[in-house]
């Protein structure tokens, strides 16, 4: 709510402004004037970055910002000739170098928007094959012309000429003007050499043709393909790892040149092929013997189409949600699971995956999983609901019905416990109120934070007791890893995810939210994956229970229920998840290579 106010707080300031402007130069007040220019230019800051779907608004309706710099401008040339007049030589400079200034900025923008679009038009970048290098950047100051970074460069005559108002004369204005010019053609100057660097990329048919020798070269088995979304870099972040430690050799193939960037780092070689077009004809991929998939994506079907390689669903994460048993699999070849739980997923759903095409693989991102608590003189709770998904029957997100009283419930507890709350990265992203649900968590964390330090430093000198050594931790990014949450947590609270069926693998307790209100034995099972963890309500009657079970150092009442439930959700212990993983690598592999030679 605080925010939402900044933000209309903000956008009246930019609204008021203008109009204030025009006033105080046609009845002249300079030094009000100055003082709305520097409200004006701070307001249309603060706006861009607090209320930028307002600022797109104003866009809409023919109020953009160009329209408000130059309403600007326009102000200060009348603030001039009310109080300098028109007849000095030095208030056509202002006048002529204002609207100069504007030439100059196009000029750096259209530089910029040059050396975008042939980095743009690159048919494929890549990662750790040295093979199409891309130089390094210009400053962004000079190349963000969908920003507002150049238009105020106006800022030198509009505060010149409005300074030069107070004592009646138009060469400051002049003379800032003519320093816009010099700093806007400085920056064209400077974006000149990334011009010339970045031309051979412009040659798409070299490019890819010397990406495709390098990436030959390196002669790949197996891809990890991706697409997606920014916030899903996450799914196929999760395999690099286990692709690194395999006995075949690696690469990822990416489709979306900003997902390069997000994926982290890696050792294995990375391509990304934006057009279908280049990518079903990129013979470099012919050696590959094995596809795997992390994500069921409408461009898989580009990669799907490539003759040769056996196509393998690997997802990101099992659990009992349908997206784990999701009817398009059945277009691939096979269908990789941790354990037993996801081979009987798709035997009950019956949706055209046959059971000789599943294969229980294990999950190899668990190794770093420990088994014990924390070790911290407190508890801490992990709060990790899921998102909305793509339709709202399917009742499994807390966030929005939940989450609110959940984090309160924690936050009251005596002694203080510790709240992690790591929401999933797509949260909000088709439902506005699970947005506004995930806002108030996080401002409840913040609350308890700003509590927490007043009780380390109280206006008496003492300290509050309880208080002081809980710091909670709001994750929203992709540091701290959701396994590094695990291993500073004592206890999980969580929706129907793969966040469960990972989470078992600590053998610490958990509890599900029963967001549709079903009875135990119902859910259950219908959800195998809550077997070994406890149920909460929505009226949160179970959560003292749950609580409890922190105390008794994983061995509750459902501890032994959890150690059978590991086996059936992971595999077995032995041979360990990287070791099965890898020999499916291999034996996929040469199952390719019988079928296609």
């Amino acid at each position: 709510m605080k925010r939402d106010l900044r933000a209309l707080v903000a956008v009246a300031a930019v609204l008021g402004s203008y109009p204030a402007l025009l006033v105080t130069a046609l009845w002249p007040r300079p030094r009000l004037f100055l003082a709305l220019c520097a409200v004006s230019y701070a307001a249309e800051v603060v706006a861009r970055y607090r209320a930028r779907p307002l600022v797109d608004l104003m866009a809409k309706a023919h109020l953009g910002v160009t329209l408000r710099f130059v309403t600007r401008e326009t102000a200060v040339i009348v603030l001039v000739a009310r109080t300098a007049g028109t007849a000095s030589p030095w208030f056509a400079g202002l006048v002529l170098g204002i609207f100069a200034v504007h030439g100059a900025r196009g000029l750096l923008a259209g530089l910029a928007i040059l050396h975008q679009r042939t980095l743009n038009r690159m048919p494929v970048l890549t990662r750790n094959l040295d093979a199409v290098r891309v130089p390094p950047p210009p400053w962004r100051v000079l190349t963000d012309h969908r920003g507002m970074r150049p238009l105020y460069l106006d800022v030198f005559p509009v505060g010149g000429a409005a300074l030069g108002a107070l004592s009646g004369t138009a060469l400051p204005g002049a003379a800032g003007a003519a320093g816009a010019l010099a700093v806007a053609g400085a920056g064209a100057l400077c974006l000149l050499p990334h011009l010339r660097r970045v031309r051979p990329l412009g040659d798409g048919a070299a490019v890819l043709r010397a990406a495709g020798e390098r990436l030959a070269a390196h002669r790949p088995e197996v891809a990890l393909y991706f697409s997606g979304p920014p916030d899903s870099a996450y799914q196929a972040r999760m395999w690099l790892r286990p692709l690194e430690r395999i006995d075949r050799r690696a690469v990822v193939v990416l489709r979306e040149r900003e997902m390069l960037r997000l994926l982290g780092e890696t050792s294995l070689p990375v391509v990304c092929v934006p057009s279908a077009a280049d990518l079903m004809g990129f013979e470099a991929l012919t050696g590959v013997r094995v596809c795997l998939y992390p994500a069921n994506v409408g461009k898989n079907i580009h990669m799907l189409r490539i003759r040769g390689m056996r196509s393998v669903f690997v997802g990101h994460g099992d659990s009992d949600k349908e997206a784990s048993f999701n009817p398009f699999t059945k277009v691939y070849d096979e269908v990789w699971v941790a354990g037993q739980a996801g081979r009987d997923r798709y035997l009950r759903a019956r949706v055209g995956v046959r059971d000789e095409d599943v294969h229980e693989v294990g999950r190899p991102q668990l190794s770093g999983v420990g088994t014990g608590g924390p070790g911290l003189p407190y508890r801490t709770v992990l709060y990790a609901p899921t998102w909305e998904g793509w339709t709202d029957d399917l009742f499994h997100t807390s966030i929005m019905t939940m989450g609110p009283a959940i984090v309160r419930a924690l936050l009251a507890c005596s002694p203080a416990i510790r709240v992690i709350y790591k929401p999933h990265p797509l949260t909000g992203y088709r439902n506005p109120a699970a947005y506004r649900a995930h806002q108030q968590v996080r401002a409840l964390l913040d609350r308890a934070e700003l509590h927490r330090s007043m009780a380390r430093h109280p206006s008496g000198g003492g300290r509050l007791p309880g208080a002081g050594g809980v710091r909670h931790l709001v994750v929203t990014g992709p540091e701290p890893a959701l396994y590094d949450c695990f291993n500073q947590s004592d206890l999980l609270v969580a929706d129907i995810s793969s966040v469960v069926a990972d989470f078992v693998a600590s053998g610490k307790p958990y509890a599900v939210t029963n967001v549709a209100g079903l009875p135990e034995q119902a859910f259950r099972e219908r959800y195998p994956s809550t077997e070994g963890g406890y149920l909460l309500s929505a009226d949160l009657r179970e959560l003292p229970v749950v609580l409890r079970a922190m105390e008794e150092d994983g061995e509750d009442a459902l501890a032994a229920t959890r150690r059978k439930l590991r086996t059936y959700l992971l595999g077995p212990d032995h041979p360990d998840a990287m070791t099965r993983f890898n020999d499916a690598v291999n034996d996929a592999c040469e199952r390719a290579v019988r079928a296609h030679g």
